[in-house]
């Protein structure tokens, strides 16, 4: 006769063939909500997923493989999110900068890991294409529209000025993020990392539309 199953024992989850990667990919990401890229660990993923270590093995060599994947994954996400953004632009010219800095503010730590030193070492192709893919979007914006919104000729081409209006638009959003992210903007007040203010900034670079007055800021850093 089999003995029942003792209810300190954790059953073995069936996984399909690569469907323990995607579910390592989402519990990864999961675990960025509440943790720095540094505090991951493969053998706390393997236990969440009550599968073990020498089966996450084998879908990741190491954690860098992980890291990999979690940041190849968030410019995907990230990238689908500006495209949703991009739809919005006829109404509201700075749709896709703030699209950008609603992601950073989301994930914060999934944006540094995407945006950080690891990432810029890192030689994973999966990674490459898909940051590359995410700089699209920026071009997308860039090519469609030069100075001053003026439609070009030829919408398709990627010339050096679409070039340095894509980088222009990226520095900004980009920095806008981190300082936002790093509470550099205090001297605001309580709306440093409010979405007004970024739309305000946006505004006087000449990517969005009017906002809301923000009153003034302080003048103390300190307050």
């Amino acid at each position: 006769m089999v003995s029942p199953p003792s209810p300190h024992t954790k059953p073995d989850r069936a996984y399909h063939h690569g469907d323990l990667r995607n579910a390592l990919i989402d519990a990864g990401l999961t675990a960025l909500e509440a943790q720095d890229a540094s505090e991951l660990s493969l053998r706390a993923l393997a236990r969440e997923l009550g599968v073990s270590a020498n089966a996450v093995y084998r879908h990741f060599a190491d954690k860098e493989a992980l890291l990999s994947a979690l940041a190849a994954e968030g410019f995907r996400r990230f990238a689908r999110e500006q495209r949703e953004a991009r739809a919005q632009l006829d109404t509201d010219p700075a749709a896709t900068g703030l699209g950008y800095i609603r992601f950073a503010q989301r994930h914060p730590a999934l944006f540094r890991l995407m945006f950080g030193r690891f990432t810029r070492a890192c030689d994973n192709a999966e990674l490459q294409e898909a940051a590359l893919a995410a700089f699209g979007q920026l071009l997308e914006d860039s090519r469609a529209s030069g100075p001053a919104g003026q439609a070009q000729p030829n919408p398709g081409a990627i010339d050096e000025a679409t070039m340095l209006r894509a980088i222009a638009r990226w520095s900004l959003v980009h920095g806008l993020s981190h300082l936002m992210l790093e509470g550099q903007l205090s001297f605001f007040g309580p709306g440093a990392a409010s979405e007004q203010l970024a739309q305000a900034v946006l505004m006087a670079s000449g990517m969005g539309s009017a906002p809301q007055p923000l009153g003034k800021p302080s003048t103390n850093a300190s307050s």
